[in-house]
C-alpha cells in the first residue's frame, strides 16, 4: 500500500483574476467539472493500491477541502512553511517503513496508467532506500520549470546527477538537445522513515521542530493540529533545496504521463488543447484572431486583429495578456488588489 500526501495550498497570484489568495487554482475546476485537487484525490482513489490520502494544508483551505473531498485525514499547518516541513509532518504521522506518494494538488496529469506505472517503477527504487522525483520528458525548451539531469541507470530509473534551476531559452534548448534532462515534476516517492533521517542529516534544525510540533499537536478526529509554536520557528524551504539537492540517495523516474503544473495562463491554455476542452468562453466572438483563449465568468468577450492572446474575465476585474508573457502576472500583486 502507498500513502498518497497531497499538499495543498497557494497564494493565488499566477492564474489570477480567477485565481485568489482566497479560492486558489487547486480549488478551481480548470480541466473539467471537478476541480485540480479533485483530481489529484481521484488519481490515488484505487483501495487495493492506495491508503485514504493525507492532505496537508493552512487553516484558510479547511472548508474548501471539506466541500469538495468531504472526510479526509487532514494536517492544518499552523504557517505556511513551504513543502518540506509539510512532509516532514506527515511523515512523521505514519510507520517509517510506509511508501509516501507527494503530490501537489494544483497539477494536470493527462495520462493516468503512465503516472500508475511511473509510481511503481518509482516504488522499486525507494523500497532500495531512494528518494525518488518524476522527471517529465520535455517536448519543447520551457524556461518556467527546473530540470533534472540524469546520471547514472539504475533499474528503474536514474540516479540524478544535479537539479538546475529555471534556465535561460539558450539553456533550455541545449537541454532538450542533449537527451539527459527531464522536467522537475514535483513529484515524490519514498519511505517515511528514508525522508525522515535525510531531513534531520541535512536540516537539522528543521527535523526537531518538526518532531516538536508533531509531539505538541492534538487530534480533533481524522484532524490534526501541530504546535504552533515549534512550527512557527521552521525556516521556509522547499523539499527541493532541503533534502532533494542535498541527498545522495536521489532517483529520477522519467514519465511521460501528460504532466502540466498549470503554472501560468499559457501553460492551462496547452493543457487544455491536449485535453480537446474548449478555449473560448460562451459567446466569445473573434476576427481576424488566432491562438487565442478566452476564460469568463459573464462578459461576453470579442477579440479583434489580434494573435496568441488571452482575455480574462472574472468578477470586476479583466486581465488581457500575450502568452510569451504569461509568467508576468505575477507581478501584478493581485494580492494588494483584492
Amino acid at each position: 500500500m502507498i500513502q498518497p500526501v497531497v499538499l495543498c495550498g497557494g497564494s493565488g497570484t499566477r492564474l489570477w483574476p480567477l485565481s485568489r489568495p482566497d479560492r486558489p487554482k487547486p480549488f478551481l475546476p480548470l480541466l473539467g467539472e471537478r476541480t485540480l485537487f479533485q483530481q489529484t484525490l481521484d488519481r490515488t482513489a484505487d483501495r487495493s493500491r492506495f491508503s485514504d490520502p493525507i492532505i496537508v494544508a493552512g487553516g484558510a483551505h479547511t472548508r474548501m477541502i471539506a466541500d469538495q473531498a468531504g472526510p479526509h485525514h487532514l494536517i492544518v499547518e499552523p504557517d505556511a512553511k513551504n513543502t518540506a516541513p509539510a512532509i516532514a509532518l506527515a511523515a512523521a504521522r505514519v510507520p517509517r517503513e510506509t511508501v509516501l506518494l507527494v503530490c501537489p494538488s494544483d497539477h494536470h496529469i493527462g495520462d493516468e496508467v503512465a503516472f500508475l506505472e511511473g509510481i511503481e517503477a518509482a516504488k522499486t527504487l525507494a523500497e532500495q532506500g531512494m528518494l525518488v522525483c518524476f522527471g517529465i520528458a520535455p517536448d519543447r525548451p520551457e524556461t518556467g520549470y527546473g530540470y533534472i539531469e540524469r546520471g547514472e541507470a539504475l533499474e528503474t530509473g536514474h540516479v540524478v546527477s544535479r537539479f538546475v534551476e529555471k534556465p535561460d531559452s539558450e539553456a533550455a534548448e541545449r537541454y532538450l538537445a542533449s537527451g539527459k534532462f527531464v522536467w522537475n515534476g514535483g513529484i515524490f516517492l519514498f519511505r517515511a522513515g528514508d525522508y525522515l533521517d535525510e531531513l534531520a542529516k541535512h536540516r537539522p534544525e528543521m527535523a526537531t521542530l518538526v518532531d516538536e510540533a508533531v509531539a505538541g499537536g492534538r487530534s480533533e478526529g481524522d484532524t490534526f493540529y501541530p504546535g504552533a509554536a515549534p512550527f512557527g520557528e521552521i525556516s521556509s524551504e522547499s523539499v527541493d533545496y532541503a533534502v532533494m539537492e542535498a541527498t545522495e540517495r536521489a532517483a529520477v523516474v522519467s514519465a511521460d504521463m501528460g504532466w502540466s503544473d498549470i503554472g501560468d495562463w499559457n501553460a492551462l491554455m496547452l493543457a487544455r488543447e491536449a485535453a480537446g476542452l474548449d478555449l473560448c468562453a460562451s459567446g466569445t466572438q473573434s476576427v481576424e484572431a488566432g491562438g487565442i483563449m478566452t476564460v469568463s465568468d459573464g462578459p461576453q468577450i470579442s477579440v479583434v486583429g489580434l494573435n496568441d492572446v488571452i482575455v480574462v474575465a472574472d468578477g470586476d476585474e479583466v486581465l488581457v495578456l500575450s502568452r510569451d508573457a504569461a509568467q508576468s502576472v505575477r507581478q501584478l500583486k493581485p494580492a494588494d488588489r483584492t
